[in-house]
């Protein structure tokens, strides 16, 4: 199942969840990219989310407006579901209007190989990303090891190239695969000094000693944080 959060009060952006993309609301497009993968929910803290949902055919559940990442919101979404332990649940961010369905196909078959291994807490991806691009603290860089597994998640510029240029940057994308029995564990740790100090809640599951899996991607996607976002989320619907 994909579970999409989408809390109305940001606060960056306040509503940008119903922000209009070409006549459809932010949230519904992004549900209706990746609705070809698998059953689609909208985990919500607004009526307004829930009204225009249904009148989209999509269908989408009232969640608390105290949660603090959206990744306790679609776990409480879970709850009310009633899913099995065993069930995949792919967390779609609700300003991801252009995700490919590549991506969160790939992500699927990630979270589906790792289904059995209690190590991993979290799977995910990243695109390769240039060295002006990762001085963006807005996009999210990881490090990795041999195996794709993540060492690190920072809004700084990691790994820093103290002796030569380096552009082969990972950009990650925040979309998450997790089981049901993963996600509650997840959201049963406590949160964790790097995650406060990043704003990045997936530092909790390494900082808890659990492993992130990760898989590059290749993306013309991107995530709509500010208004100039929109503006360029808007041109590039019309392209």
């Amino acid at each position: 199942m994909i579970i999409i959060p989408a809390r109305i009060g940001s606060s960056r952006f306040p509503n940008k969840v119903l922000a209009d993309i070409g006549g459809i609301p932010m949230v519904v497009r992004t549900a209706m990219a990746v609705d070809d993968i698998d059953s689609v929910v909208i985990a919500t803290d607004s009526q307004d989310v829930i009204d225009i949902a249904k009148e989209h055919d999509i269908q989408a559940v009232m969640t608390s407006q105290d949660h603090q990442s959206g990744t306790d919101r679609i776990y409480e979404a879970v709850q009310k579901l009633g899913l099995s332990d065993d069930e995949i649940i792919i967390n779609v961010q609700g300003d991801e209007p252009f995700i490919e369905t590549d991506v969160v196909q790939g992500i699927y078959n990630l979270t589906k190989k790792n289904q059995t291994d209690e190590s991993i807490m979290m799977n995910s991806c990243y695109k390769t990303i240039s060295n002006p691009e990762a001085d963006d603290p807005n996009i999210v860089k990881v490090v990795t090891d041999s195996d794709d597994i993540a060492l690190y998640f920072s809004r700084a510029k990691v790994p820093y190239p103290r002796d030569h240029h380096f552009d082969r940057y990972k950009g990650h994308l925040g979309i998450y695969g997790f089981t049901v029995r993963s996600l509650r564990k997840f959201c049963a740790l406590s949160p964790a000094p790097l995650e406060d100090i990043e704003k990045l809640e997936q530092l909790r599951a390494l900082y808890h000693g659990y492993r992130v899996a990760m898989i590059e991607v290749e993306t013309e996607s991107f995530g709509i944080d500010t208004q100039e976002d929109l503006e360029k989320a808007i041109k590039h619907h019309r392209l």
